[in-house]
């Protein structure tokens, strides 16, 4: 009877999904394309709502250069009760599309966040976590007048405070070399070749980094699962699902956005099946998780890495992890394992091939270090 209801409950799955635009983005409003789509479908919702800055004319920096802030007609709301408006209703198509084991992340600043908070429990969200991603390197305070505002806030929800919810506690343990994942993290915003630009402007005001994705994706989703974005803007959602063998469906309704994010996907490279198995096991950690190269891009899952004499090889996958034939572990317990040694410095024990030489990992994470000091 247990094999008949599995069965069933699987080709319900697929008809489902073959229901759903997985992998596109809709048109328009985001309240009318969640309408559009089946009720409890949606395995975890990433939203970045407007933001409702409420900027009175331009920023600009002390040399008089214009800084590319927020002034966008999609920011801009009437007054706080028609934000709450908005708010309100787009939750509620949330709360709908979501299925009962699913969970919602929200993003956002002080002008916001803690209203969509509230609108969120008298929904009848259940506040799991709330996130502070600290961003390793913060936009000054032009004007002098206030602290560098070095942050933003994420809610992760589950459907209700007795819902169960998916949580890989132990991808995020390794993630962050055996340590477990506190609530605030340390990652840099969206700069370098991964900013959109057309003509030397920004794409998107606030285009988020895709390490920020990757970590809430590995966290409270599993392979395969469904991926929401209301508020889908450039595709980071899109991308970092594709990376990661989720499916994915953007709402968007700025033409310009939908071009660049379906632009940005399409050169969006899945990982091997074999990096996207993820950890069931434990050890140490520094300053720098090795996890944190990872999902910032700076060592890619699949990158095969090599001991100096090249005698032992393995690769990474998405969660930090280390695959070598038959063992599996952190950089540092497996090269013990390997070594059959008591314990292992994996920074230097493990070495990564570049213009034919090979680099020790410390070397990486020393670069990493200097590229996001504040």
């Amino acid at each position: 009877m247990g094999v008949v209801e599995t069965t069933k409950m699987r080709a319900r799955r697929v008809v489902e999904a073959l229901e759903l635009p997985l992998g596109q983005i809709i048109a328009g409003d985001c309240i009318e394309a969640m309408r559009s789509l089946p009720d409890a479908c949606i395995d975890m919702i990433f939203a970045d709502p407007p933001y409702n800055l409420q900027l009175g004319g331009d920023l600009n920096r002390p040399d008089g250069s214009h800084v590319d802030a927020v002034t966008d007609h999609w920011d801009q709301f009437a007054d706080f009760a028609t934000y709450d408006r908005f708010t309100r209703a787009w939750l509620t198509e949330a709360r709908r599309v979501l299925k009962r084991d699913g969970s919602l992340w929200v993003i956002g600043s002080y002008h916001n966040i803690f209203r969509v908070g509230a609108a969120m429990q008298d929904l009848g969200f259940w506040l799991l976590n709330d996130i502070i991603w600290r961003k390793a390197n913060p936009m000054p305070n032009f004007r002098g007048t206030r602290f560098t505002n070095a942050h933003e806030t994420l809610i992760w929800a589950s459907m209700g405070e007795k819902a169960r919810y998916t949580f890989n506690y132990q991808a995020m343990k390794t993630l962050n070399d055996e340590l477990q994942m506190r609530s605030d993290w340390v990652l840099p915003i969206c700069g370098g070749q991964e900013r959109l630009r057309k003509g030397g402007t920004k794409v998107h005001p606030t285009q988020k980094p895709e390490a920020l994705l990757y970590r809430v994706m590995l966290a409270s989703t599993s392979k395969g699962d469904v991926v929401l974005d209301p508020f889908f803007g450039t595709g980071t959602t899109g991308a970092v699902a594709k990376r990661l063998g989720r499916q994915w469906i953007g709402c968007e309704r700025e033409a310009d956005y939908r071009e660049a994010a379906m632009e940005r996907i399409e050169m969006a490279l899945p990982l091997d099946e074999s990096a996207l198995r993820t950890m069931q096991s434990a050890k140490t950690a520094p300053k720098v998780a090795f996890g944190t190269l990872v999902e910032t891009g700076m060592l890619a899952p699949g990158t095969r890495l090599f001991d100096r004499k090249r005698k032992f090889k393995a690769s990474v996958r998405a969660d930090g992890s280390l695959e070598s034939g038959p063992h599996t572990g952190s950089i540092h317990k497996l090269g013990a394992v390997l070594q059959q040694a008591p314990s292992c410095n994996g920074w230097t024990f493990w070495h990564v091939e570049q213009g034919g030489e090979l680099m020790p990992l410390d070397a990486l994470r020393q670069t990493y270090l200097l590229a996001t000091e504040p």
